[in-house]
């Protein structure tokens, strides 16, 4: 069942983060300091939501690639409950599918929360100053790469690598509830 997140609070600080990666490095917020735009993915394996932007994803990356922008993605998902999102099927999906952000993993789901993520996928773009300026989804075709009429998320860090304010800041991201893990 799909789920659509609420708007959120624009022009706050990215939470600090210290998360592993499936290139198996530690990841900081500080490290992505020198770039001019962070994105912030919420993502997972096993979600169809997820799967169907993959390819645009990792196109979307590519078509950035030599600028001043950073791509993360974030899979929080209780691997207990949905064992397809574990570290080591992480690591597996990201070679297949030649992963081009650094994908990392909540294990205790704390990083989630600080965001207050609320489905796969869900995007949010920082400036510089690390201040949100977009929160939302891709584009404006959860399912059907063919009929994307309006890319969100390209638009926004377009806007922001030209020191405009992005022409959209807030969309609803539609996809998969995170998973979170009950004791």
């Amino acid at each position: 069942m799909a789920l659509e997140t609420k708007p959120i609070e624009l022009n706050t600080a990215s939470p600090s983060f210290a998360l592993p990666g499936v290139d198996g490095g530690l990841h900081k917020l500080e490290d992505y300091a020198s770039k001019e735009v962070l994105v912030i993915g919420f993502t997972c394996n096993h979600c169809p939501y997820v799967q169907a932007y993959e390819e645009r994803l990792i196109q979307l990356v590519d078509s950035f690639k030599g600028r001043s922008i950073a791509f993360i993605c974030i899979n929080p998902n209780d691997d207990r409950s949905h064992p397809e999102d574990s570290f080591e099927k992480m690591q597996e999906r990201a070679k297949e599918k030649k992963f081009n952000f650094d994908y990392l993993r909540d294990d205790t789901q704390e990083i989630a929360r600080a965001f207050n993520a609320a489905c796969t996928p869900e995007f949010y773009v920082y400036d510089k100053e690390r201040k949100l300026r977009y929160h939302g989804k891709l584009d404006d075709s959860p399912r059907e790469p063919s009929t994307v009429k309006v890319p969100y998320l390209k638009n926004a860090i377009e806007d922001l690598l030209a020191g405009k304010s992005p022409r959209l800041e807030q969309t609803s991201a539609i996809g998969c509830s995170i998973k979170w893990k009950t004791n």
